[in-house]
Formats: C-alpha cells, sequence, structure tokens
C-alpha cells in the first residue's frame, strides 16, 4: 500500500520560498510518475508539476513555470517541490500525489495521495 506524506509547509512573504517534501513508501516506484497538485478554498483542486520517477523529466503548471522546481531523491524515496518568488496566489493546500506510468496533468489519474500540507503566502 503506497503511503505519501508531505511536510515543509507554512506561512511566508511574497517573495519568499518553501520547499515541500513527500515521502513515499510501500513500493518500488520506478514505473511511477509523482505529482504535485494544489487546492485553494473554493477551487478545484489543480495541477503544479509532476515529475517520472526512474528519468526525472519534469512538466510543470504555465502558472509557477520558473519558480517551482520538481525534483526526486531515489535514494531517500522522496520527492521534493522547491518553491520560489512566491505570491499571494500560491496560497492553498499542496498534496503530493502518484500513479503509475505516464506522468499526467488529471488530479483524476492518480491512485494515492497525501494528506496535504498548508502554504500560505502573504501580501
Amino acid at each position: 500500500q503506497v503511503q505519501l506524506v508531505e511536510s515543509g509547509g507554512g506561512l511566508v512573504q511574497a517573495g519568499g520560498s518553501l520547499r515541500l517534501s513527500c515521502a513515499a513508501s510501500g513500493r518500488t516506484f520506478s514505473n511511477y510518475a509523482m505529482g504535485w497538485f494544489r487546492q485553494a478554498p473554493g477551487k478545484e483542486r489543480e495541477f503544479v508539476a509532476t515529475v517520472i520517477w526512474t528519468f526525472g523529466s519534469t512538466y510543470y503548471a504555465d502558472s509557477v513555470k520558473g519558480r517551482f522546481t520538481i525534483s526526486r531523491d531515489n535514494a531517500k524515496n522522496t520527492v521534493y517541490l522547491q518553491m520560489n518568488s512566491l505570491k499571494p496566489e500560491d496560497t492553498a493546500v499542496y498534496y503530493c500525489a502518484a500513479k503509475q506510468g505516464s506522468p499526467s496533468s488529471r488530479p483524476y489519474e492518480y491512485n494515492d495521495w497525501g494528506q496535504g500540507t498548508q502554504v500560505t503566502v502573504s501580501s
């Protein structure tokens, strides 16, 4: 059974940085894509970034491209989301997710989810 545990959220001023971590366990993730999604109050869950575990290929939402970086550490079974130049509109609960096969920006294609971590960016 896949378990995903996020950490690293918090309160930061606009322009600041945070690094989120997602510790993954329960299986080998060599055939997986790992994603970060976020959900603000009253809004739908939206795609942020995804990485192919084996090859390290990455994809980003246009809204975060150039500011956020997704990466993974195979030895630690951990996926990271480095967030720079944060804006108030980045405020949301951030979720880590896992799916087998190709990466996707569609939340419904991911089978496993973490509990989420709150990121709040003040203006």
